[in-house]
């Protein structure tokens, strides 16, 4: 299967947000400084980075402009919708379900964003988690968060400094506890798993200076989410827009860390002689088929299945006959200064016996 690899960045909030700081030039020129293809753009309750003609190419980059719906608990991404839900200001009480079935009526989607967000009690940052599991009609969720992620690492000062200089070195990579609810829901039916990056380039005052917390220039080689798409882009605004957005909706793509090593070029497929599939398809096993996973680079490959490592090698390829319905995923670790690192987690292969 010959698919098109493109590299993409979601949540992260500009000067139209309250709490962000940076303009989308400036956003746009640190993303094409760090090689990205599409960032989507996700301001708290506003879609005015649209409305001022911001959304499209702008010379390499594709800007999608979305919107985080960002009440106490329960923060959701929303895109493709026609206006926005800024609901969380004026209506705070506002059932869950209701923001999820406005941005649907509006004719978009959405993926719940950091849903085991901690916060951390050193420097007095709240919590934010996602706590309303019996909600439905979301597309996905956030299964690696880079502001979650960092922030449980904040457990002293010291730690703090190095973590704040040094960010990569300190990702533990996905929330365990994120992963196994994700694992959950695919076993009931596909729930795309995306990556986040929850950056504000917020400005913080220290003794007489003030100082951006994580320019975006310095994150943008940290946790992205690569689409895959059958065809190239095709430079057209609109059509692009679409082809990024639909790509997203049915899975197809995966999160990696690519500060050590880019990920482009990973790939996970499912063929019998007589069909293929990519993450985030559906596929039909008459008898046998062969799932194979390579990289661009050597690591540790690990082959998940309906939540339960079933397959294990070091390399740039692993290669598995498959025998059983289940819900496949893949994900990989790269040895980097001595230890493996968490590198790249892909979107299921869904496998449904011929009973189904």
């Amino acid at each position: 299967m010959k698919l098109h690899d493109y590299t993409g960045v979601i949540h992260l909030h500009s000067r139209y947000s309250f709490d962000g700081r940076a303009p989308v030039p400036e956003i746009l020129t640190a993303a094409r400084a760090n090689n990205i293809d599409f960032l989507l753009l996700t301001d708290h309750s506003t879609l005015q980075a649209r409305t001022d003609g911001l959304e499209g190419w702008s010379d390499g980059v594709l800007l999608i402009v979305g919107e985080e719906i960002a009440p106490r608990f329960n923060h959701y991404l929303a895109f493709g919708h026609e206006r926005a839900v800024d609901c969380a200001e004026k209506e705070p009480d506002l059932p869950t379900q209701t923001y999820i079935d406005r941005v649907a009526t509006l004719g978009g989607f959405g993926f719940i964003a950091h849903p085991d967000h901690a916060g951390t009690t050193l420097f007095h940052v709240k919590h934010y988690p996602w706590r309303e599991w019996s909600v439905t009609g979301y597309t996905g969720i956030g299964i690696w968060d880079f502001m979650t992620d960092w922030q449980n690492s904040l457990t002293g000062y010291l730690r703090a400094i190095l973590s704040y200089s040094f960010p990569a070195f300190f990702l533990r990579g996905p929330c365990p506890a994120t992963l196994a609810r994700w694992d959950a829901l695919t076993m009931e039916k596909p729930f795309v798993g995306i990556g986040e990056l929850d950056n504000h380039d917020t400005p913080e005052r220290l003794w007489r200076f003030t100082f951006s917390v994580f320019p975006f220039s310095r994150v943008f080689n940290l946790i992205r989410t690569h689409i895959l798409t059958d065809r190239p882009l095709s430079g057209n605004s609109q059509d692009d827009i679409g082809e990024v957005l639909n790509s997203l909706k049915q899975g197809h793509c995966y999160v990696s860390l690519d500060y050590f090593h880019p990920a482009a070029g990973f790939s996970m497929t499912l063929q019998d002689g007589q069909s293929a599939a990519t993450i985030g398809d559906r596929f039909l096993l008459h008898e046998t088929a062969q799932l194979q996973a390579t990289f661009p680079h050597r690591a540790k490959i690990r082959l998940i299945k309906n939540g339960l490592l079933i397959e294990e090698t070091v390399g740039e390829k692993l290669s598995y006959m498959v025998r059983n319905p289940g819900v496949y995923r893949i994900e990989a670790y790269l040895n980097a200064f001595g230890r493996y690192r968490p590198w790249v987690f892909g979107n299921p292969i869904y496998v449904a016996g011929r009973q189904h």
